[in-house]
């Protein structure tokens, strides 16, 4: 046991010293306590780090740092064995003796542990970093009594040991911060590594482990490759298997907490900590002011006054209090930020991961930009609420702080406050209920139009061609001005009100405990009392204020958790509507594909199915064709082998792999090669046989980077029989044992297809080995198929071989092949109404229309010399690694601070005036709140000298009075903010930027991805509603507050104003450090979450090819490396805000100290009032968040105005032509007659490429047919734009009957003309918006013109008819259908010139007959019709053929005189489609 040789006994406070601790106490608790702890602590480590770690290597330096730490501490176990040794022989005696045993002990096992440490771990010993400072103080404390002790002779040579054994051990100390990866070799990279993995506590702590990244961002401009790379732990891989894991077992919200919730735990313990320290200040303060009022009253009599130490010790305790507390805050903060970041990540993998599989019921009844909002809001929601959702626990705990603090303070009175906020909690949740039903409604708003700008971006070519921008406009401006906005006023007022509300509570408490106080008791209220008092106050208005905000966070939380959670709990596609079984090596004839008795529909609760009673099978080596009308079932057929379609009946049974060519190609935004790859490993011989046989050899050629050639969003620079074939070429690449073709060969010349067909599907293809099945329009290959199915209503009608049923007269395919004799070639060049953006790819000459001979030879020899190839293998995940892909348009980044335009357009979007009202109301607010606290001074002066509470009642007056002018300015300056500028800025920018895209040329969507755009619309368009007006009110009071504190401290204490010099210097530093980093951190940030969505667009569209493929994981991979890689910008992002935290805090701190020492100074030398005192250090207390929250919130607004600087360039966007001219001379008719004539026409698409159509002169004639033909990439496409003014010319003109159509608005000249376009847009609403978005028809034209496109049977059979719901992208109605609708659409217009870019391209050869009909009968004689040739028959009665080539006319005549001639390029091309003998 230790025994005490002290008189003053164990103590703890002596009774002999003012302000000290007996000796005993300090040696046989404080020190040994130390001492025994850290030996025990550093004993275990050593041993754990012997057992579970190895040895690393060290640098030379290193070593050399190590050998040094043992030498000190070997030094000081000397001097410390020497002190026991001493004792020992009993020369000296000291109160407790254990104490000097114990030393040499710790210091031999923290010897022992500093060397497993050194060379076993990456980073300085966290015991070691805390026992020495902490052990330093504690013999501080013990050396002041061991000297001032009036007990005993201080022994010099035992005072001396001690310190120089401490010397020695605080050397150690010093190396030891230094960490043991010394030495290591410097990279050019700021991090290689997580640095958080090699950082010690103190860096932890201070987070300077982010100095070099700041140190980087303030001298140049900061680049992702600077940034440190994810923990493992934290890459969305393992947070979204965290979360699935949960999932599986709980609902979403518990499912969050136990994946991610560990951290959080530790984060509510640390704000509990600083909760606590937080309060421990006002009772400090009034410690000091009771201190300072002893001290005054005693001034005088030396022997009743207190301890001067005790003045600098209380001012010294509020210091180190400052420091721990404002540690505690910011690794809370860093905590709730991380997991924010955690859940985002998770839930963002997991909606990605649900998308996927989500069955056919709800991705109809689900728009993507819904499953967007649900990433881009929800899940950002759900993060932002983990930030401050533990206020919610912490309010209450403060509040109940606050309220036993003021009990002690003021006694009874203080539970008046108590009775005021019991009555405004209902209030609150009345208040937040109503919040609640609003946020949900506004919620429903914004899906609303982000639906609608996700409809206008995906159809915004029929937009431009058919003239509909002003109606797309009134449609978004609705929803926007008439709902949203009007929504957002009132959110606007309440939360205008509920801030007012609960910035007002706090005062009227304080004002009403005062008063109560005064009033009911007789001890006095004085300074020390009044400014504890206030500060509480003060630290009350923080959790009442976040407490509403935390409010309004969590009901927002809510609505998403419901949102998310029915989303995530959504049906899902039945994985038992088809058997799929893995095939090792299927030998020729065995079953690929087995359907038995299959009934299919594409919903669960549809009464009718869509396919029912087919019975099939495939087998190795078989082509299978299926022909049938339009929307007979064709290609559901191959969406129920996928998979895609609820099995109602029968069995469905797949043996092996399946590719998937769909009628529509999905084309990556990615390079061509990685299309047709599609996550295979690459196998360059194959795939040159893929490329020669679809006959892309020449297309690559003609682009700059070949096979690596970026295409755009949805292939957009690509012409259509190049998607096609790239479509095409993905599913040959995959070898799969099935492949399943949707009519891939309508979208490409006739002599392209032969060769795709001979050399690729048919008897002698790459695939002659593979099981095939191709649906199809055409009957030139019937031959070569060993079944045909034809198909009649979702019945498998006929079924058999060629031969069977053309000789059967009765059968549906004998009539068809004895109808169409001839005419049945797939031909149809393709080059899309798209290219706005860049010439149409392929560029060979007309006459290299046949392949050469030789080519095609060495391909047979090829295919002759193989078996069958093997399955393509998938390339590992890993290797995946995401690349920010090199598109077309890389997103426009702002670099440096945010320009003062900036600023400016945005205060003039919001008008100046109110602005500047906003500002007087906010300083206006400070000045009375000042003028109210030094109410308070006074009143407590006044109390001390009369030592009663005599003469309240005008000091309460001045005091209440300018404490309601306070909550009233709050309230003015809020909604000046809110409702007034708030509202009209977020109209101005939204209602420009939708006006500049909508004038935007087509170009510009073809080189921007649709997510990009949609990110504008959705965060950024948030951000400018509801984030940017509360920051900016944020920091326009912060800033008046921080004057206030200056105004304030400066003029009761002018020496303070000599440290604000160099307060300000260090804060203005730190300043340009973190905004500089922070601000391109964000923007980063900004550009790298664009690549998530543009994904999540595009893969929604693919989702079919994806599942077919069965590449979810592939998908899901890349998914994942996206998320990353914006972690990995987010988490310095948030970390650079804790970094700047703790640096100003501890300029706060310093502040408190400085403040408090003057004061202390200003006592001890002339005396001081403890009034003055409290007044000032109750402002400097809350300097600390002050100065934190400048920056924090200038940071914010610099940030969040990135949004407004991202709208603002996008309404930059360089518009196309003016939509209406108003001077223009066009006559009243126009067009009367439909003459077009070319007068020296040539165009191209960018002013650096070159033309693509050169120098054309021809005229056509009013009510003239006209067939346009030419190989792929001739021109033909790009001579429609030129005549709708898509591409404007070089030199030349157009003109339409004498008008020269580009002296006119474009929608004057749109408006005349009619268009079918090759690849037909829908948008989700009924048929007759689809049909007539302008609403100008009546029915009786509307079911004409369905009639004349022959979908009149079918829309009849339609139980709301032309009322019918139409999806998202027509996705009810099937490929053939959204043709014939978009030529209803044009038939409708009656315009007297039509034009038709391969309009029946994916209709049967009845309908299509039917439709030619119709086009050359009595509706359409006055017609001027141009024919883009799809099938050559199409155009063979035209009154003209023009034939184009490279951009020229190559031919123009009549059909018969072209023909006549047997050199012509038209004969070629008609003799190569088989007509010839027919004509």
């Amino acid at each position: 046991m230790f025994t005490c040789r002290d008189p003053e006994g164990w103590g703890p406070v002596s009774k002999l010293r003012q302000f000290d601790t007996a000796p005993c106490f300090q040696e046989g608790v404080l020190i040994s306590g130390i001492l025994a702890l850290v030996f025990t602590l550093s004993s275990l480590t050593t041993c754990y780090t012997c057992v579970y770690k190895s040895a690393l290597e060290r640098t030379r330096l290193s070593q050399w740092q190590l050998r040094a730490k043992l030498i000190l501490l070997f030094v000081a176990f000397d001097l410390s064995l020497y002190n026991a040794t001493r004792l020992l022989t009993g020369r000296i005696t000291v109160p407790v003796v254990q104490a000097y045993y114990w030393e040499p002990v710790a210091l031999a096992s923290i010897a022992l542990f500093t060397f497993f440490n050194h060379t076993r771990t990456r980073r300085s010993s966290t015991i070691l970093l805390f026992f020495w400072p902490i052990y330093v103080g504690v013999v501080g404390m013990w050396i002041r009594t061991y000297l001032s002790s009036t007990s005993r002779h201080p022994d010099k040579v035992l005072l001396l040991l001690k310190l120089s054994s401490l010397g020695a051990g605080v050397a150690s100390y010093l190396l030891e911060c230094a960490g043991p990866e010394v030495g290591l070799p410097r990279s050019n990279k700021v991090y290689i590594e997580n640095p958080t993995l090699t950082a010690s506590v103190y860096s932890i702590w201070t987070f300077s482990w982010m100095t070099p990244l700041m140190k980087k961002g303030s001298t140049a401009v900061i680049t992702e490759d600077d940034l440190p790379p994810l923990k493992t732990s934290d890459q969305s891989v393992n947070l979204g298997k965290d979360l699935g894991n949960a999932m599986s077992k709980h609902p979403l919200w518990s499912s969050l907490f136990i994946a991610y919730g560990g951290p959080y735990a530790a984060a509510a313990i640390l704000k509990v900590l600083q909760d606590v320290l937080a309060f421990a200040q006002p009772q400090l303060l009034r410690w000091l002011l009771s201190y300072i009022s002893l001290y005054q009253e005693a001034r005088f009599s030396p022997d009743v006054r207190p301890s001067q130490v005790e003045g600098f010790m209380i001012a010294g305790l509020m210091f180190v209090t400052s420091i721990i507390q404002t540690i505690c805050l910011n690794q809370y903060f860093q905590r709730t930020f991380e997991t924010g970041m955690r859940v985002r990540a998770g839930l963002v993998t997991a909606i990605y991961t649900k998308a996927l599989v989500l069955s056919n019921d709800e991705r109809s009844s689900r728009a993507s930009g819904d499953i967007v909002n649900l990433m881009s809001v929800d899940a950002t929601r759900l993060q932002d609420l983990c930030t401050y959702g533990l206020i919610a626990l912490s309010g209450p705990f403060q509040i109940t702080l606050a309220f036993v603090s003021l009990y002690n303070l003021l006694g009874w009175a203080a539970f008046v406050g108590v009775g005021i906020m019991v009555i405004s909690i209902p209030l609150n949740t009345a208040i937040a209920r109503v919040l609640k039903r609003m946020q949900e409604q506004q919620m429903k708003n914004r899906d609303k139009r982000t639906r609608l700008m996700s409809e206008l971006l995906a159809n915004i070519r029929s937009i431009k061609l058919y003239a509909w921008e002003y109606t797309f406009i009134r449609r978004i401006t609705e929803v926007r001005n008439n709902q949203e906005l009007k929504m957002l006023k009132k959110i606007g007022i309440i939360t205008a009100g509920n801030m007012a509300l609960w910035t007002g509570i706090p005062l009227l408490v304080a004002f009403c405990s005062f008063a109560t106080a005064a009033a009911t008791s007789t001890k006095p209220l004085t300074s020390d009392v009044i400014f504890p008092a206030i500060s509480l106050f003060m630290l009350l208005q923080f959790p009442l204020a976040m407490f509403s905000q935390v409010t309004s966070n969590i009901i927002e939380a809510i609505v998403s958790i419901q949102r998310l959670s029915s989303f995530l709990n959504a049906d899902e596609l039945r994985f038992d509507s088809r058997k799929v079984l893995t095939a090792s090596s299927a030998l020729p004839g065995d079953e690929v594909l087995s359907i038995r008795e299959g009934s299919f529909s594409w919903s669960k609760n549809s009464k009718q199915p869509t396919l029912e009673g087919i019975t099939l099978s495939v087998k190795k080596g078989e082509l299978i064709g299926v022909l049938g009308k339009v929307g007979a079932g064709k290609s559901s057929l191959l969406a129920a082998i996928i998979g895609e379609m609820t099995r109602n009946e029968g069995e469905l049974t797949v043996c092996g792999s399946v590719a998937y060519a769909p009628q529509s190609p999905w084309i990556l935004s990615a390079s061509v090669r990685d299309n047709i790859l599609f996550s295979h490993e690459y196998d360059e011989t194959f795939y040159n046989l893929v490329i020669e046989g679809c006959a892309l050899e020449q297309d690559l050629a003609s682009m700059k980077q070949g096979d690596l050639t970026e295409v755009g969003e949805k292939g957009i620079t690509l012409s259509g029989g190049q998607r096609a074939r790239i479509g095409l070429a993905r599913a040959i690449y995959a070898r799969a044992d099935l492949t399943l073709l949707d009519d891939c060969l309508a979208a490409v010349d006739s002599h392209v297809a032969q060769h795709v067909f001979d050399h690729i599907i048919g008897p002698q293809g790459l695939l002659s080995t593979k099981a095939r099945v191709l649906v199809t329009n055409s009957i030139s290959f019937a031959k070569s198929f060993n079944s045909l199915l034809f198909i009649r209503r979702g019945i498998l009608f006929e079924q058999g071989s060629y031969e069977d049923l053309a000789s059967n007269p009765n059968s549906e395919i004998s009539k068809l092949l004895t109808g169409h004799r001839g005419s049945g070639d797939s031909s149809g060049s393709t080059t899309p109404i798209s290219s706005g953006s860049s010439t149409p790819l392929a560029a060979e000459a007309f006459q290299e229309r046949l392949l050469p001979v030789s080519e095609t030879n060495s391909l047979s020899e090829k295919l002759r010399r193989r078996s069958s190839f093997q399955k393509a293998t998938l390339a590992p995940v890993e290797a995946a690694k995401y690349v920010p892909p090199n598109s077309l348009s890389k997103e426009h980044q702002e670099q440096g601070q945010v320009k003062m335009e900036v600023y400016k357009h945005y205060i003039q979007a919001a008008s100046k005036t109110g602005f500047a009202l906003f500002l007087l109301a906010t300083v206006a607010q400070q000045a009375v709140s000042v003028l109210a606290t030094i109410t308070l001074r006074y009143w407590g002066e006044h109390n001390q000298k009369t030592g009663s509470n005599s003469g309240m009642f005008r000091y309460l007056l001045f005091y209440g009075l300018f404490s309601l002018s306070s909550s009233l300015l709050g309230a003015a300056s809020a909604i000046l903010m809110w409702v007034y500028c708030a509202l009209r800025s977020a109209r101005q920018l939204h209602d420009s930027m939708l006006s500049a895209l909508m004038h935007a040329p087509l170009s510009f969507f073809e080189t921007t991805p649709t997510g990009r755009l949609l990110n504008l619309f959705s965060r950024d368009t948030y951000v400018v509603d509801q984030i940017l007006a509360r920051v900016i009110q944020g920091l326009c009071r912060t800033l008046a507050v921080c004057l206030s504190i200056i105004v304030v401290i400066g003029s009761s204490f002018p020496p303070f104003l000599l440290a604000v010099l160099p307060l300000g210097w260090f804060y203005l530093r730190v300043m340009r450090y973190y905004l500089s980093t922070s601000r391109e951190l964000k923007r980063i940030d900004a550009v790298t979450r664009s690549p998530i969505f543009a994904w999540f667009s595009e893969s929604l569209v693919g989702v079919s090819t994806i599942r077919a493929f069965e590449q979810q994981s592939v998908f899901i991979a890349t998914n994942q490396k996206r998320v990353d890689h914006n972690q990995v910008c987010y988490l310095p992002s948030i970390s650079v805000n804790r970094w700047l935290a703790v640096r100003l805090e501890f300029v706060g701190a310093l502040i408190i100290f400085a403040v408090a020492v003057l004061a202390m100074f200003a006592l001890v030398t002339s005396g001081v009032d403890a009034g003055l005192v409290g007044l000032v250090l109750s402002y400097a207390l809350s300097t600390t968040s002050s100065l934190n929250w400048v920056v924090r919130s200038a940071s914010e607004v610099e940030q969040n105005i990135v949004s407004v600087e991202r709208i603002l360039h996008q309404t930059q966007v360089q518009p196309e032509a003016p939509l209406e001219i108003s001077d223009q001379q066009v006559p009243q008719v126009w067009p009367s007659t439909g003459t077009v004539s070319f007068e020296n026409y040539s165009t191209r698409y960018r002013p650096e490429l070159d033309l693509v159509l050169k120098n054309l002169s021809f005229k056509i004639c009013g009510s003239e047919k006209i067939g346009v033909c030419g190989r792929t990439g001739a021109g033909k496409s790009s001579l429609l734009l030129a005549l709708f003014r898509i591409i404007e010319p070089s030199s030349g003109s157009i003109w339409i009957d004498s008008v020269d159509i580009t002296k006119i608005g474009l929608h004057t000249l749109r408006n005349v003309l009619s268009i079918v376009p090759q690849s037909p847009e829908l948008f989700e609403g009924s048929l007759r918006e689809n049909i007539d978005p302008l609403g100008v028809y009546s029915d009786v034209d509307i079911w004409t013109a369905l009639e004349q496109a022959h979908l009149r049977d079918y829309v009849e059979t339609l139980s709301e008819k032309l009322d019918s719901h139409v999806s998202e992208g027509g996705s009810s109605l099937s490929a053939g259908q959204r043709q014939l609708l978009c030529f209803a659409r044009a038939l409708l217009r009656k315009s007297k010139i039509l034009v038709l870019d391969e309009a029946t391209s994916a209709v049967d050869l009845d309908t299509d007959r039917a439709i030619q009909e119709i086009i050359r009968g009595e509706a359409f004689r006055y017609v001027t019709i141009i024919t883009i040739a799809h099938r050559v028959n199409t155009i063979l009665d035209s009154d003209r053929i023009l034939v184009i080539d490279s951009g020229s006319i190559a031919e123009f005549d009549s059909p018969k005189t072209l023909l006549s001639n047997k050199n012509s390029l038209f004969y070629a091309l008609v003799a190569k489609a088989g007509i010839l003998e027919i004509e």
